[in-house]
């Protein structure tokens, strides 16, 4: 597709004072690569080490001290650009990228631009109403990144931390392809996904690893595409919608009056919602860059590519559909199970030899629940496969019916202990004695002549019924033996 040529939905639309808007959207993501050493140096990367501790001569700039290129680094990079279904290319060059910022002792980034290392590719992402769309991945180059600026230790002067600095980044470059918030919002959570099960980088945004600068612009739908301005280092995906609809509204509001988008850098404040101005955008002629004269071209083997290329895991599209056409499960919760490699692997533990429905309703329902409400990790949790594994079995063999199972997930989540240890000792085995069923069945028959007519012509108010004797057997009636004895006992026309 050309580029910014495919138009949103009118659902996602703009309305402005003079008429329909559309957004336009590019992202570019820096993601940190997962390596224990820096990009040109032998320094650790290792995160919240002490100020200025992982700083070796190279990071520091100091004269006469010379990149050596990070082998680890390089394929990692290669394994991201085959996990985008991207062109690898097997030449690509370093440049220095000219600039000034105090926490980049060179003074230039050494980083590509006209010859990256990864070319084109894309990201399928999953929308509401299990819609997907095509993101196109413009590049990938490696870069290394800077040190941090710190403000708050002295009342009149900035700290600088170069931890950080020489540290690989793989920045990902996207096509205009997005129309929305909730579209970059999920380009980015499926790009996350896939550098994860890479192992290509962690994805830790509160800790800098994943961040992005947005790239917005609004034009009339289908019309040319209108002047962008870019919104830095966003390191949240909540904040990436509120920046996206923030900005698009002042901008819409600016060509509503009558005024025009200045092309610069923004920056956005969790604090107001708003974006602000940073500085005008330069242009890539601006950086002056020229190749480094330190770093040879780095020229790569087919084989090295296709060696990495066999080492793929299985990816998110892929296990998706593995997992839909296995266990027959719905797009909607395969996409659930698989934007977390660990969850997805959780439930085919669960849901071995067992209802994979029932498997994937307790996994992304009570399980993730109950994790969500502790704030626990998967990880962490006090219940593991094998124990909701052995849950589901006595569910499955009338043990004890679901609403009792729920009772007994919150006490094994609480103490740790097995399903069946909590049945047994507090006597929470279903009833499926039929004589017991039938005098609760009565009792409740006796004291609601009322309603013993009324479920004669409204047979829905049988489940008003099931519902009096699961409570007066406090949920431990089968509730299939309940139904059927209460259909004989009562003449209950089928609502067909």
């Amino acid at each position: 597709m050309e580029i910014g040529k495919r138009v949103a939905r009118e659902e996602d639309w703009i309305q402005g004072a003079t008429g329909d808007w559309e957004i336009v959207l590019g992202l570019e993501v820096h993601a940190q690569v997962t390596s224990k050493a820096k990009l040109f140096s032998g320094a650790s990367t290792e995160f919240g080490a002490e100020q200025n501790t992982h700083v070796s001569l190279v990071d520091a700039a100091l004269p006469g001290m010379l990149p050596v290129i990070n082998r680890v680094c390089v394929e990692q990079a290669v394994k991201t650009g085959l996990g985008l279904k991207a062109k690898i290319n097997l030449r690509s060059v370093f440049d220095r990228k000219n600039y000034f910022y105090p926490d980049l002792p060179q003074g230039y980034q050494i980083s590509q631009f006209k010859h990256p290392i990864v070319g084109e590719g894309e990201i399928e992402i999953d929308l509401p109403e299990e819609r997907t769309e095509k993101i196109g991945i413009e590049r990938l180059h490696l870069e290394q990144d800077a040190g941090k600026s710190v403000h708050d230790m002295h009342p009149s002067m900035s700290h600088v931390d170069l931890n950080r600095s020489g540290v690989a980044l793989m920045e990902i470059v996207s096509r205009p392809d997005m129309r929305s918030a909730e579209e970059a919002q999920a380009y980015v959570r499926k790009l996350r996904t896939i550098l994860r099960y890479l192992g290509t980088c962690d994805g830790n945004m509160e800790q800098g690893s994943l961040r992005a600068d947005v790239n917005v612009s609004v034009r009339k739908p289908g019309g040319e595409l209108g002047t962008r301005c870019e919104i830095k280092n966003v390191n949240s995906i909540r904040f990436i919608g509120q920046a996206i609809e923030h900005e698009a509204r002042r901008q819409i509001e600016i060509l509503e009056e009558g005024g025009k988008i200045d092309q610069e850098t923004r920056l956005f404040d969790p604090k107001t919602g708003e974006t602000r101005s940073m500085r005008s955008k330069e242009e890539a002629h601006d950086y002056r860059y020229f190749p480094d004269p330190d770093l040879l071209p780095l020229e790569l083997q087919q084989e090295d590519v296709d060696r990495i290329a066999a080492s793929l895991p299985e990816l998110p599209d892929e296990k998706k559909e593995r997992l839909m056409a296995d266990y027959g499960l719905s797009a909607y919760d395969a996409t659930v199970l698989v934007s977390d490699g660990a969850r997805a692997d959780f439930f085919e533990e669960v849901a071995k030899g067992r209802d994979p429905k029932l498997a994937v309703n307790w996994v992304n329902g009570d399980l993730f629940a109950a994790l969500n409400r502790e704030g626990h990790s998967l990880e962490a949790s006090p219940v593991s496969a094998k124990q909701l594994g052995e849950l589901l079995d006595l569910i499955s063999d009338n043990t004890i019916s679901g609403r009792i199972a729920k009772d007994v997930f919150d006490s094994m989540y609480k103490t740790g202990r097995n399903a069946i240890e909590i049945v047994e000792k507090e006597g929470l085995r279903q009833v499926t004695d039929t004589g017991a069923i039938e005098a609760a069945i009565d009792e409740v028959i006796a004291a609601n002549p009322d309603k013993v007519e009324q479920v004669k012509t409204k047979p829905k108010l049988a489940g008003w019924f099931v519902g009096q004797v699961m409570k007066a057997t406090s949920g431990k009636a089968n509730p299939q033996l309940v139904n059927e004895i209460l259909a004989k006992k009562i003449d209950i026309p089928s609502e067909d």
